[in-house]
């Protein structure tokens, strides 16, 4: 039933239905080197062959077909015909190309049975276009229509005549065996081109869950670091009050527990975003106060860095600070793996209404080592950190070859100086 239920799927379910063959792909392939104004014609080759072929069919045609007149020249141009049709109704053309064999056998030229010579051809390029703009069990059905028709007309219509079946299932065959194997191929790169996108993107969801929750876990310490702050100031202010009314301390009280309750969630949180090598920092987290440590580990390794502050200095908040520092690491970072040997220029500007970072490299003149490719997390994770905290960054290449990242992090001036 499942056979019966695939044949009646591909050979007569929409058999008449109006399929134009679609142009080729120029942009990939041999085509794509070609000059534009020719590119743009290419995309019809399939349709020019097809066309070839029918003019060869009924060239074919006219030179078997015995007799001469408007008879002799529809005999000939039937099955040419047939081929066309494959451009708008394949399996159609199969139909008719199978049905009119009898009667061009007949009609037309005395050598060859069931097949005239024309439509020897015709057949084996119906079969081959038709296999060609369907799926593999479609081809497998047709040459099983093709060998029962082959039978049914050897058996009771051709009689003491001589036979060209076994020649042309023997041709056919090997043609759909040809087209299947191609259009498996293809259906194998298409799938595994799709598996490849699908990789990429899980890839690239799996690299920014990564680096959201590096920058969780670091940035917990700075929560934490304030809500105990809180906790231990609601606890002492009542004494830093003489004789004060019960609704204060009251009301410090439930600070200092509500304090102490987002810390403890806070150490859950953390216990979920941690990794199973996670390790808790023994020092405190950095801010832009350890940048000068930070390039000098980077000269120690061969980096020529120049570091440049402009605006007047003032304290940050501490996730800003935390996120500008781990920022210039990672761009010196990329340029030690990425372009080794060149110099570096690293500038902090305290502005109005926030800080502006720039890393920027020149271009090596000759590579010391080979570059690293490393794991492509690094612009993700400083973008992200950027965006956390409402801020612009946008990373390229310069104009004389080098690299440059450059970010902009907005700080309120309620929360400059704290």
């Amino acid at each position: 039933m499942g056979a019966l239920g695939g044949l009646r799927e591909d050979l007569f379910h929409n058999a008449f239905a109006y399929r134009p063959l679609p142009r080729m792909d120029v942009d990939r392939g041999l085509t794509r080197h070609l000059p534009e104004g020719i590119r743009a014609y290419t995309g019809y080759l399939p349709h020019a062959a097809v066309a070839w072929g029918a003019f060869m069919v009924f060239l074919i045609g006219l030179g078997a077909i015995s007799g001469t007149g408007a008879m002799a020249l529809g005999i000939a141009a039937i099955p040419a015909g047939i081929v066309l049709l494959t451009l708008v109704r394949p399996v159609f053309a199969f139909w008719a190309s199978l049905l009119a064999t009898p009667f061009i056998g007949v009609i037309g030229s005395p050598d060859g049975w069931p097949w005239s010579p024309n439509g020897f051809a015709a057949h084996v390029l119906v079969l081959t276009v038709v296999a060609a703009r369907t799926r593999p069990r479609t081809a497998a059905w047709m040459w099983a229509a093709t060998a029962g028709y082959a039978l049914f007309a050897e058996t009771f219509l051709g009689i003491g005549r001589t036979s060209d079946s076994v020649p042309l299932l023997f041709v056919a065959a090997l043609a759909l065996l040809v087209v299947t194997v191609l259009q498996v191929r293809r259906q194998a790169a298409a799938e595994v081109t799709a598996q490849q996108s699908v990789t990429a993107v899980e890839r690239s969801k799996r690299t920014l869950l990564e680096e959201r929750t590096t920058i969780a876990r670091e940035l917990h310490d700075v929560v934490a670091h304030h809500m105990s702050v809180v906790a231990i100031q609601a606890e002492a202010a009542p004494y830093r009050v003489e004789n004060p009314p019960p609704e204060l301390e009251q009301a410090f009280a439930t600070i200092r527990e509500n304090a102490v309750a987002a810390l403890t969630e806070l150490r859950r949180v953390l216990g979920v975003v941690r990794a199973e090598d996670y390790e808790a920092p023994d020092a405190p987290q950095p801010t832009l106060a350890d940048l000068d440590g930070l390039i000098g580990n980077v000269r120690e390794a061969g980096l020529d860095v120049e570091k440049t502050v402009t605006g007047a200095v003032r304290e940050l908040p501490q996730g800003v600070e935390l996120s500008a520092y781990r920022i210039v690491q990672e761009a010196l970072s990329n340029v030690l793996r990425h372009a080794s040997g060149a110099s570096a220029k690293v500038e902090v500007s305290y502005v109005l209404g926030g800080l502006g970072l720039r890393v920027v490299n020149a271009r090596p003149a000759v590579a010391m080592v080979k570059p690293s490719p490393g794991a492509g997390h690094g612009i993700t994770g400083m973008r992200e950190r950027v965006t956390m905290l409402g801020g612009e960054m946008d990373a390229g290449q310069t104009d004389s070859g080098g690299y440059e990242v450059t970010a902009f992090i907005p700080v309120p001036r309620e929360e400059a100086g704290q």
